[in-house]
């Protein structure tokens, strides 16, 4: 199983990235936990300096951008 975070306060630009993530890992059929943390020491512990920020696995993917669907499936299919 895939886990996927979404990092961000819950601004418009944090629940579009949600949004895209939802789309991504339904396109793709992915076997995948979408997590959002909205906690902002929690952010801030994992480094990152400007949200939205996309984790999978553990690993920041993208940070202070939001993604598009196609290239959110193409990091989940990696």
């Amino acid at each position: 199983m895939i886990r996927i975070e979404v990092l961000g306060t819950g601004c418009v630009k944090c629940s579009r990235m949600h949004a895209n993530v939802l789309e991504a890992v339904k396109k793709t059929g992915a076997d995948a936990e979408v997590i959002q943390v909205k906690d902002i020491n929690s952010i801030a512990d994992r480094g990152v300096m400007l949200t939205p920020a996309l984790v999978i696995d553990g690993v920041i993917r993208a940070e202070g951008r939001i993604p598009c669907v196609e290239e959110i499936e193409e990091m989940i299919q990696e």
